[in-house]
């Protein structure tokens, strides 16, 4: 998916949501728990509850490989039902979080765009350019890189202060963007920093940002909204716990739709803003 067919996306449904599908076996519907095919059938049910409001998904491809092999096979069912769409096209994003000398990048940029067809991938640039410009060789395809990420561990690294008064993670965003265009390449910023959000946004004034930690992270999105927009919106906002396990019982569906509606809602809000 192009920049521009993004937008439109955005635009048309007047939504910027990412409904993150970290499918955690054991948090199954009672109902779906230890069934043969309860993995598939829960995204499946998901996916087609929350469509009308969301413009991505992004797959935390973990809960599938620790799994093993059946645990591919899920992932490839779950890749082939987001690119089996009914109406408007998704922005599917495998958040795999790869990173590796250029040679084995290349096969994992095989893997999540060729084998597995991924619009984009997670990836952590900290091996340097090399590791990651495999990625940036597919037209149409996408690398998410880390930038600032929300866990407490973050702190560890990506808030150091170096000597010229930046953050760490701001020079690593200043280096990597130079690497890639506003077409093919994005920037993971944690919405439970959403006040450093807007350093990141005035590094790369205008790429995309995913945006994890809103819902049961505790993320704002008015604070995402205000410090991270630009004028194409440049915002994917995930959302991940908070919709999946709306409800543990029957009506899961119905209540991820309820939850993912009351995002987009007030998503359309603030687009209204945009004019």
């Amino acid at each position: 998916m192009h920049y521009s067919d993004l937008v439109s996306q955005i635009k048309a449904k007047q939504s910027f949501l990412c409904v993150g599908l970290d499918i955690d076996e054991q948090k199954l519907p009672h109902h779906l728990k230890g069934t043969p095919n309860g993995v598939v059938d829960f995204a499946k049910a998901i996916i087609e509850a929350t469509q009308p409001y969301a413009v991505s998904y992004k797959v935390n491809t973990a809960f599938f490989e620790a799994r093993g092999v059946k645990g591919w096979e899920q992932l490839a069912e779950i890749i082939g039902l987001l690119n089996k769409h009914s109406g408007a096209p998704t922005f599917n994003i495998a958040d795999a979080k790869r990173g590796d000398i250029g040679n084995t990048s290349n096969e994992y940029a095989k893997a999540f765009f060729e084998a597995l067809p991924f619009d984009a991938i997670t990836v952590a640039p900290y091996m340097g350019s090399d590791s990651i410009s495999p990625f940036l060789k597919y037209p149409g395809k996408w690398a998410i890189s880390l930038a600032l990420t929300s866990n407490q561990g973050a702190l560890d690294f990506q808030m150091q202060q170096l000597a010229n008064g930046k953050f760490l993670f701001e020079e690593v965003l200043a280096t990597t963007a130079t690497w890639g265009t506003t077409e093919n390449l994005m920037f993971v910023a944690g919405a439970t920093r959403a006040e450093h959000i807007a350093k990141v946004r005035a590094a790369v004034p205008n790429h995309f940002l995913l945006v994890p930690g809103v819902g049961a992270q505790g993320g704002s999105l008015a604070d995402v909204w205000n410090y991270g927009a630009n004028e194409n919106v440049g915002l994917l906002v995930n959302a991940s716990r908070s919709i999946l396990y709306a409800s543990s019982g029957t009506d899961f569906a119905e209540a991820a739709s309820i939850e993912a509606q009351l995002l987009q809602q007030e998503m359309a809000g603030y687009l209204a803003q945009m004019g």
